[in-house]
């Protein structure tokens, strides 16, 4: 029997939160006060370690569909645990995806709760990450200090656990005073969640407000109003196959090619306006003394706007009409892979809330509205909201995609899990007015 549906272990689960409750000046026909939050949440902080260590146990890369069906699994029942009607949404590339053509990608637990309140608020986080099988048994789950370490911990299993922990709290204080709460974990972000944008766009302007559990900072706790933009350009050069020793000038050097494209264009962009290129992949000729026929490179863009973006692709193919070797032949494709994420006024209004409710706890939390080169996909919510996006809502943390040393900030936990939780009460019981 599962263990969260023991009915001893319920009733004592329910007496001691009863008991905090009535310590705490909470009454369960009203709404809980700050105060009484504020106590709940510190007893929440092992719990919250505990939850981070079984998501962190689990190895999820973007492209392990068998260890992203396992989270997924626990995700989906730690929710359905929490009264939430749970389903899992299967997710795929489309054909057009210039890496990903179609692959078959991990599903996304979509948990939905009806309330009794004004606004509808949905919390989403990702459980996939950049590493792949094999790393974890290397670098498994410890505790060292103030510091939790962990593969994939701050990004974005932090998030994750926050999630589960801010709908766990919610339900155990009886507190529904919204029109519905929803969770949304997909498992394809860190590939640019080519399989799962468009329902998380869709559900962007189904709510009234979207928080995104991405990481909250490292030396100062910050929200986010500003996400940049992506694309990935890849670039096919043909040349023409000759022996490299005997008979070279018979040949069109692909490899040239494609290093004189690259050379030329590494310079694009504007650094006042957050837009770069960097070419990180490429490929050409398979035998030594032989002229390569072929050459391939992928570049990753970065743009604070998404028409900023239209300019990089503008440069790019005016560039390759410039060829340093004649007779080849170069293709470019420019896919928009993330959306910039602005903010409008609503989510300006979340962000001065959310500094509001930090000071209940006498702590400061900063807002950042420029964008510093990261994608996430409050954008994709972003893009034609209901209401108001808000993205960082996550822990604390540092290291991100490194492979030997991503932690999270233990104290940052229940700070955390208060502004997570006091936010879906304020905006979902329509206290926050916009």
């Amino acid at each position: 029997m599962n263990k969260h549906h023991h009915p001893l272990a319920a009733s004592i689960r329910w007496l001691l939160l009863c008991a905090a409750a009535a310590a705490s000046g909470i009454s369960h026909a009203q709404s809980p006060t700050p105060q009484a939050v504020q106590t709940l949440v510190a007893a929440q902080v092992q719990p919250v370690l505990a939850t981070l260590k079984s998501l962190v146990d689990i190895e999820s890369g973007s492209r392990d569909l068998e260890g992203l069906a396992q989270i997924a699994e626990l995700i989906a029942g730690r929710l359905r645990a929490a009264g939430m009607n749970t389903q899992l949404l299967p997710t795929q590339a489309p054909d057009f995806h210039p890496q990903l053509k179609g692959a078959k990608l991990g599903a996304m637990v979509y948990a939905t709760k009806t309330g009794t309140g004004k606004r509808k608020v949905l919390l989403i986080a990702h459980m996939d990450t950049v590493y792949p099988r094999g790393m974890g048994a290397k670098q498994p789950f410890r505790i060292d200090g103030d510091k939790a370490y962990g593969l994939g911990i701050s990004d974005d299993k932090g998030g994750v656990a926050l999630v589960l922990h801010t709908v766990k709290l919610l339900d155990e204080m009886g507190f529904k005073d919204y029109a519905e709460l929803a969770v949304l974990i997909n498992a394809d972000e860190e590939i640019g969640s080519a399989g799962s944008a468009a329902f998380i766009t869709q559900q962007g302007g189904a709510y009234d407000a979207v928080l995104s559990f991405e990481g909250g900072g490292f030396e100062q706790d910050f929200v986010r109003l500003a996400t940049s933009s992506i694309a990935i350009v890849e670039m096919n050069i043909t040349g023409k196959a000759s022996h490299a020793g005997a008979n070279p000038e018979a040949g069109r050097n692909a490899l040239y090619e494609m290093s004189h494209q690259i050379l030329k264009s590494r310079q694009f962009g504007d650094p006042a306006k957050g837009l770069h290129i960097n070419w990180t992949v490429a490929s050409s000729g398979q035998t030594r003394n032989v002229i390569p026929a072929s050459a391939n490179a992928v570049a990753d863009v970065r743009s604070l706007t998404n028409e900023d973006l239209d300019l990089m692709e503008k440069s790019l193919r005016a560039s390759i009409q410039d060829k340093l070797i004649p007779d080849t032949k170069i293709e470019l494709s420019f896919y928009r892979s993330r959306p910039a994420f602005q903010a409008n006024d609503v989510s300006r209004v979340l962000a001065r809330h959310a500094q509001t409710i930090f000071t209940e706890i006498g702590q400061s939390i900063g807002v950042r509205d420029r964008a510093s080169g990261g994608g996430t996909d409050a954008a994709f919510a972003g893009l034609k909201p209901r209401g108001g996006v808000l993205e960082s809502f996550g822990l604390r943390g540092y290291g991100a995609h490194s492979n030997d040393n991503e932690y999270i900030f233990i104290p940052s936990i229940s700070s955390r899990l208060y502004l997570a939780t006091r936010m879906v009460m304020d905006v979902g019981s329509g206290v926050l007015v916009w």
